[in-house]
């Protein structure tokens, strides 16, 4: 309540202006019995503090809801849309052969017209039956990066629906776009960047810091949920090119550090863990699904590259050693699906991370060691073209460097291994030659074989064999005596005296 001082200074105020003031209307709205500020509608300060923070939580928890509400009509018309699809055989079968159109036209050759019949009419009936895919909820990752992402537009209130609300269209938009090709779907991802991060800068005034942070974010969750259907596709050739890639590095395994001039002691133990680790960092780039993560995996590998040549050379690396090392990563680690992830990023990454910064500088590095591992030759590695072929099919690989040659500070594992590389190289060479020798027996042995049998055919047709009938057995001389009892008896020997 105001003081009887106060009031006779307002009703002089109030009669020097020529204005009558009833003392009502200069108390609080909200009835405390406080003087009421014009500026901050009629209220006093304090309650209008109240008012303000009423006022604001208020908005907080509508635009929680209404962030709650697109949530599920999003989800809803993914669901109606699967729905929609598995409704009817007809639009069953489309879907099926837009995405796999080889593999259905090569299974449908090996059954006859009846069971063709018979497993239409089964799938006909499981089309009428309720499909579970309508009920199916998105995986545990999409989910998450859902909850992140409108956690995170929350904070930029407006311009966050706003950015929601381009988000959902987009993707209802690329739902109906699968049968583009793989380029086109790439042009509407890369204008959708530039027009949300237009429309951040021009429209709601966003600074530049976070309308990047904003990019970010819109990029993990749009890729999160195209990743299965852009990343790979069946219409192109990214398959055979992993396979050749692939394929190229096995065949590649013998090149060793020196012949890439590569800076870097696997010896020293700290060196050792870093390539490991660049070798983890480079092949966990296939399990993650956003462009933006898929860079990252390929910074951390070059900086654990950086940090082993720091250590091996006790300075820091320049540009010329950190690609051959690179080279030299990707051949030991032959990381999976290589040409299909740098193919992922380059058509849906944001194309402001990929010109600027370090993530750009690393992926160019990358692209640039892939296309030398193509291109490897003998004249890249300074080999001759014979050593260079007889290397590529495996007859020998390059010689290991001799025990006595190491360096006192080697530990003996290191000498032990390459002593038992030499005795398997060796083991092999022995093993070769043995089977070379073995063969040649074999032939010899045939030869000789065959040699005796033609020998004895040509001796038998030379001198034939004539078997003569066989003989009437002999009588015995007194077969004819029957008086044999009337012969007298032998003689006995006789001793005289003498």
């Amino acid at each position: 309540p105001f003081s009887s001082s106060s009031r006779r200074k307002m009703n002089l105020k109030s009669e020097r202006r020529g204005i009558h003031v009833d003392q009502s209307e200069l108390l609080c709205k909200k009835g405390c019995g406080y003087y009421g500020n014009p500026a901050w509608q009629g209220f006093c300060s304090k309650c209008w503090r109240e008012e303000y923070h009423k006022a604001r939580q208020k908005q907080i928890q509508e635009d929680w809801e209404l962030a709650e509400r697109l949530q599920r009509e999003e989800e809803e018309a993914y669901a109606s849309s699967q729905g929609a699809q598995s409704l009817t055989f007809s639009k069953f079968e489309e879907k099926k052969t837009n995405e796999k159109t080889r593999k259905v036209t090569t299974v449908k050759k090996f059954f006859t017209a009846s069971s063709r019949a018979g497993a239409k009419k089964a799938e006909i009936q499981e089309a009428k039956a309720p499909s579970p895919s309508i009920h199916r909820q998105a995986s545990i990752e999409t989910d998450r990066v859902s909850k992140e992402f409108i956690e995170f537009i929350r904070t930029y209130q407006k311009p966050g629906q706003d950015i929601y609300k381009q988000c959902k269209l987009f993707l209802d938009t690329m739902s109906h776009k699968r049968d583009l090709s793989i380029e086109e779907q790439s042009e509407c991802a890369q204008d959708f960047y530039q027009n949300v991060a237009d429309r951040l800068q021009t429209r709601w005034k966003v600074p530049p810091e976070k309308v990047e942070k904003a990019m970010d974010e819109v990029e993990k969750y749009i890729m999160t949920r195209q990743y299965k259907y852009v990343f790979c596709p069946e219409t192109t050739d990214d398959e055979k090119k992993d396979l050749a890639v692939q394929k190229r590095i096995r065949a590649l395994h013998w090149v060793t550090p020196q012949m890439l001039c590569v800076p870097v002691s696997e010896e020293i133990p700290e060196v050792s863990d870093m390539v490991v680790k660049a070798i983890t960092d480079i092949i966990e780039m296939d399990s993650k699904r956003v462009p933006r993560d898929k860079l990252a995996c390929i910074t951390k590998c070059s900086k654990h590259i950086f940090n082993a040549i720091k250590i091996t050379k006790n300075e820091p690396a320049s540009a010329d050693d950190f690609l051959p090392t690179l080279i030299y990563i990707v051949l030991k680690g032959n990381p999976p699906r290589l040409q299909s992830n740098i193919q992922y990023i380059t058509r849906f990454c944001n194309p402001s991370r990929l010109m600027t910064g370090e993530d750009g500088y690393y992926f160019t590095n990358l692209c640039c060691a892939v296309a030398f591992i193509e291109k490897l030759d003998a004249q890249s590695l300074n080999l001759s073209q014979e050593d260079f072929d007889r290397f590529m099919t495996g007859q020998t690989s390059p010689k290991k460097q001799e025990s006595d040659s190491f360096s006192p500070d080697v530990c003996l594992g290191v000498k032990q291994m390459c002593k038992s590389l030499d005795l398997l190289s060796q083991l092999n060479e022995r093993q070769e030659r043995i089977v070379s020798e073995a063969k040649k027996l074999e032939k010899d042995l045939i030869d000789w074989t065959d040699g005796i049998t033609k020998e004895v055919e040509d001796i038998v047709e030379k001198y034939p064999l004539e078997i003569k009938a066989k003989s009437q057995a002999l009588a015995a001389i007194d077969s004819e005596n029957v008086e044999n009892d009337k012969l007298p008896p032998p003689l006995q020997p006789q001793v005289y005296a003498g």
